[in-house]
């Protein structure tokens, strides 16, 4: 038994007898306003850009191209298993697979990770990665400097934290970003890159509804 296991024997043990915990009540507003699709999406890209995330926005034939120029200073990428091959046609950048074998010190010399999301929230600026295929182990956008995430609007925006939640599987592994990894010290000193990339490119990308 590891540790971890005898901490959660211990929780279940103490919690067994304890009462029904009250319900919660969920009487607050579920969203803030009254938006068209590209009304969210205009208001995503703003929070984006307040947060230093730099915001680009294209459509599927213009995609290969604007990654290829987000790129251009990549010797190489890294490329979650079920991301499109096509998005990646017209970058010269070396493609590294998703091994969960590569060690923290191989991750770190890769220039750049390209992913898609599993969904952003308007009013909050933020990308939500579940680790879906498209998006890979959770190690991977945070251990390169550089971080290209493609967001398809209007499918995968949604306008507010309450609406994320009832689309996200609390299961698997969440990882929300609100721009570039980044801390201040005391005298508020901004430093970016400390604990994830340096730099956050967001793609919104133009899919019009099947």
């Amino acid at each position: 038994m590891t540790t971890r296991d005898r901490v959660l024997a211990r929780i279940r043990r103490a919690t067994a007898q304890a009462p029904d915990a009250p319900p919660v009540p969920r009487d607050y507003l579920r969203v803030h306003a009254t938006r068209t699709p590209a009304e969210t999406t205009d208001l995503l890209a703003a929070h984006l850009a307040e947060y230093r995330a730099k915001v680009h926005r294209t459509d599927e034939a213009g995609l290969p191209a604007l990654l290829a120029r987000l790129l251009s200073a990549s010797r190489t990428v890294l490329v979650p298993p079920a991301l499109p091959p096509h998005w990646l046609s017209a970058s010269d950048a070396t493609p590294v697979p998703d091994h969960a074998a590569s060690t923290p010190h191989e991750l770190d010399a890769v220039s750049s990770v390209v992913t898609g999301c599993a969904l952003a929230i308007a009013e909050t600026g933020t990308i939500v990665l579940d680790g879906g295929p498209d998006q890979g182990r959770r190690r991977i956008t945070l251990i390169p400097d550089h971080h290209v995430c493609v967001v398809r609007v209007p499918a995968q925006v949604v306008d507010s934290v309450p609406q994320a939640l009832d689309r996200l599987d609390p299961a698997r592994p969440l990882t929300w970003i609100s721009g570039p990894s980044a801390t201040s010290d005391i005298e508020l000193d901004r430093v970016e890159g400390v604990h994830g990339p340096r730099t956050l490119d967001v793609v919104l990308l133009d899919t019009p509804a099947q």
